[in-house]
């Protein structure tokens, strides 16, 4: 398959040599999502000669969490981090793997006393690329200020990375870009998830960094954010406490992809994905 050419570029020709090629997905939901990047990961990558892959894995399983066995299944595809938010915390035979391996991510904003690493870097053609993972305040869980925590955090490895890449898992579009701008020019870029909707609003701000609200879902493509249609509309016209289920329909992969100047770790271009298969 042809890659199609990259969207928002930066004026200027791209000296491939220098360039780091990220693919950064959105929240893996339930079965589907995981039988997406099963499908479709690997020619994904082929397509655009990635050297990172990073995943937020936060709610595949059965959208509430992220089970042991699917984590592995998830590195196993190649995926080089697993960046997760609030439900991260649900799968109780997952808390072995937030302590000791050090590519599975929580927010890195949590109080210091709770285990998991917010932070990774990966090296990759001579580079080092850190992935930081942020949760957002606006109508999440209480954690500490996702901007301070974030600068404290970009400061500490400026001097030692070529890239910066964060997955800022928030509700509120206003904070995520408010975070963006906060940190232009001294990451590489800040992609949004946890609302599970793709927006079209990718860019690279005045300073170099890349963003997207949010990278949206990989998972069921005929749902509500992942859930199935019919107990979503019950949920809404009965105001009861249902427990949704994750809708079995055709499964799609979203995100994007960034070429990254190593040598500043500014990004030059950003382009969105949304594949979808059929069973």
């Amino acid at each position: 398959m042809k890659r199609p050419s990259l969207l928002f570029c930066k004026e200027g020709k791209m000296a491939e040599g220098n360039i780091i090629t990220a693919l950064v997905l959105g929240d893996v939901c339930g079965q589907p999502g995981m039988r997406a990047l099963f499908m479709g990961l690997g020619q994904l990558m082929k397509d655009y000669h990635s050297d990172v892959v990073v995943v937020n894995g936060e709610n595949a399983a059965a959208g509430f969490g992220l089970a042991e066995e699917q984590k592995r299944q998830l590195f196993s595809l190649g995926v080089d981090v697993i960046t997760s938010g609030n439900h991260i915390w649900q799968q109780e035979d997952l808390v072995e793997s937030l302590k000791n391996d050090p590519y599975l991510l929580r927010p890195l904003n949590y109080p210091p006393k709770v285990l998991g690493h917010g932070s990774a870097i990966v090296e990759r053609k001579g580079y080092k690329i850190a992935v930081l993972n942020l949760q957002g305040r606006v109508n999440m869980p209480i954690t500490d200020c996702p901007f301070r925590c974030g600068a404290d955090a970009v400061r500490n490895l400026q001097n030692t990375v070529s890239a910066i890449l964060i997955d800022f898992h928030a509700e509120s579009p206003e904070e995520k870009k408010a975070l963006a701008f906060h940190l232009d020019g001294s990451v590489s870029a800040v992609l949004g998830t946890h609302t599970h909707v793709q927006t079209n609003d990718e860019m690279i701000l005045p300073k170099g960094t890349g963003f997207i609200t949010d990278l949206g879902i990989c998972g069921p493509s005929e749902s509500v954010i992942g859930s199935d249609p019919a107990l979503s509309i019950q949920k809404q016209m009965t105001q009861m406490p249902l427990r949704t289920q994750i809708a079995d329909t055709a499964p799609m992969i979203c995100g994007v992809c960034l070429k990254i100047d190593g040598s500043n770790g500014h990004t030059l271009a950003i382009e969105r994905i949304m594949r979808k298969f059929t069973f």
